[in-house]
């Protein structure tokens, strides 16, 4: 008897510490959509300085854009309220793996480095790297390598551009309206992004007409939002419900509000969400 009782008070010991291990586990491996639902808050990492995608209202004051809105519907699909934290394209990642955003929905290219420490959505957005320069300076794509051009640090543009032209005078700014002003200043004789921002960017000069975007593409790219690694659940919500808007042509309405016809920066559809053809791209 002495024996079963000395026996057991180990084991039950031994049971309730590995009970409290596996709970600490499960805590450590908090699910964040249950997260989210139980705060009533979906926070957001989204740009502040970059139309139209993320960018400040010169009359409202307020953070607007394409982004903000795909990110405001998803926060209302989840039944949840809306935090918007600014960010610029060399934080995005540090915001999400840091613990201070859940999403990061900011213009944000999908790229298998970056696949390693995030998880991206479906692809809801394609665009093209080009340039803007001024009118009738660059005609052909060999000029780039004798140009200095100006693009943000942190971003697949800066690298496209080095890989592409390893002799080209790369200039790096930490945010688009820099490298605009920068342009316009003629510190840099061009500057590239994706073909939308640069129509944006194009269509706010006074002097518009004294620049171009030439009929130069330097890659393909498609654009998703992002979750911390691993969290399968808020990433499944979020392709859902990027299906559902497709389907419902929501998605639509968002981006002909800032990039269809009647908008400053006009520019054709190129992606729908949830294309079988792009998973093969």
């Amino acid at each position: 008897m002495k024996t079963r009782n000395t026996f057991a008070r180990p084991f039950g010991v031994a049971s309730l510490a590995i009970i409290a291990s596996l709970s600490l586990g499960q805590a450590a491996w908090a699910d964040r959509l249950d997260d989210i639902k139980n705060a009533g808050v979906l926070r957001v990492a989204a740009f502040d300085g970059n139309p139209p995608f993320g960018y400040i209202d010169a009359t409202s004051k307020k953070q607007v854009g394409h982004d903000i809105d795909l990110a405001t519907e998803f926060a209302k699909s989840l039944g949840v309220k809306l935090e918007i934290t600014p960010t610029n394209p060399a934080n995005r990642i540090p915001l999400l793996t840091s613990g201070k955003v859940d999403v990061v929905f900011a213009s944000f290219t999908i790229t298998d480095e970056r696949a390693k420490v995030v998880d991206f959505s479906t692809p809801y957005f394609l665009v093209g790297q080009q340039f803007l320069a001024r009118k009738g300076l660059l005609k052909d794509a060999s000029q780039i390598k004798d140009l200095r051009i100006g693009t943000e640090k942190g971003t697949t543009m800066e690298s496209n551009l080095r890989n592409n032209y390893p002799d080209v005078k790369v200039v790096l700014y930490d945010d688009s309206p820099f490298a605009l002003a920068a342009l316009r200043n003629g510190n840099v004789q061009a500057i590239t992004n994706d073909g939308v921002k640069l129509t944006a960017q194009w269509g706010t000069l006074p002097d518009k007409e004294k620049y171009e975007i030439p009929p130069i593409t330097v890659s393909k790219e498609y654009l998703g939002a992002a979750v911390p690694k691993g969290e399968a659940r808020l990433l499944g919500a979020l392709n859902t419900w990027l299906g559902e808007i497709e389907r419902n042509g929501r998605a639509v309405a968002i981006y002909d509000s800032w990039f269809g016809p009647a908008s400053k920066a006009p520019l054709p559809r190129l992606l729908k969400i949830g294309d079988p053809k792009v998973a093969a791209n």
